[in-house]
């Protein structure tokens, strides 16, 4: 072994002993735990025994419809949340970028400070301006004769997506905002000069040169909707929402764990998921390769 070599592997044995510990460890154990499940001995009075299922918990949670449903809801909430995300960070990133722009690290801050607020205190704050009885947001608009329940079977999702919106908009539009500012200024000055106008070189020029952070964007908005679960279950504890215990996933497995004490099904159901968000973020991956070899070519 060379002395760069002993060198490299000094210096990178800190971030893989971290990487196992925290990552690769946990993922294996809950792939151990999904074999297994709790069973009471006898006619009940012994202690639970851990007895091995195989792939019964998988089975279970298949054939559960809550388990099934809960990824009904987080196609719709992708469906909903990501183009809005995408389009309104990206929107707010070029009107940040334009020379009409005045004030912008002001705004940068005050647009960035709600993804500062903990997604506890985010979800707490808006299930207050949500309450009918308490809520100066809800009573306005009943003054003005509009009528929505935001905890109703039809509000709970536009409710959950606006929460998430309040709290990425601005991290992402500070994502887009710095890849603009990486732009070389003289391509857009020779669009200008050549009489394009500022939307044909925000949508022509700027757009398709910011794509890369576009795409990687797109894949981490994925990866966090699949793993949905602090704002709904926060809507969930007493509000009387239309969001049930096991409205996602993820709301489905820590109910099997913490109600249930179903540890092996919990785990089986984090393990389906982890699949599901793995497969999802291969096939994005896959697309904008696609893509970009295709404008290469």
């Amino acid at each position: 072994m060379t002395a760069r070599t002993r060198a490299a592997a000094i210096l990178l044995a800190p971030f893989f002993l971290l990487f196992t510990a925290v990552m690769v460890l946990p993922i294996g154990y809950a792939v151990w735990l999904s074999f297994f499940t709790e069973k009471q001995s006898g006619l009940g009075f012994g202690g639970a025994e851990s007895v091995f299922t195989g792939l019964g918990n998988y089975r279970a949670a298949l054939g559960d419809p809550a388990f099934r449903e809960g990824f009904l809801v987080l196609i719709g909430y992708c469906l909903l949340y990501i183009p809005l995300l995408l389009a309104g960070a990206l929107a707010l990133a070029l009107l940040l970028d334009s020379a009409l722009a005045r004030a912008r690290r002001f705004f940068q801050l005050a647009l960035f400070l709600p993804h500062a607020v903990p997604g506890i205190i985010a979800a707490l704050i808006w299930v207050y301006l949500y309450t009918p009885q308490l809520s100066p947001v809800v009573q306005a608009m009943e003054a003005g004769g509009i009528g929505f329940d935001f905890f109703s079977p039809e509000g709970a999702l536009p409710s959950v997506v606006n929460i998430a919106l309040w709290e990425w908009l601005g991290y992402n539009m500070v994502i887009f905002y710095a890849a603009l500012q990486a732009i070389d200024r003289s391509v857009l000055e020779a669009a200008t000069v050549d009489g394009a106008g500022s939307w044909r070189v925000a949508l022509s020029i700027k757009v398709p040169l910011i794509k890369a952070s576009l795409a990687m964007v797109g894949l981490f908005t994925v990866i966090g909707s699949l793993q949905l679960f602090t704002e709904p279950l926060i809507l969930n504890k007493g509000t009387g929402s239309a969001v049930t215990s096991t409205w996602t996933p993820n709301m489905y497995a820590y109910t099997a764990a913490f109600d249930r004490n179903d540890y092996g099904l919990a785990a089986a159901a984090s393990v389906l998921l982890a699949l599901t968000a793995a497969l999802l973020s291969f096939a994005v991956t896959r697309l904008t390769g696609r893509r970009k070899g295709g404008r290469t070519a």
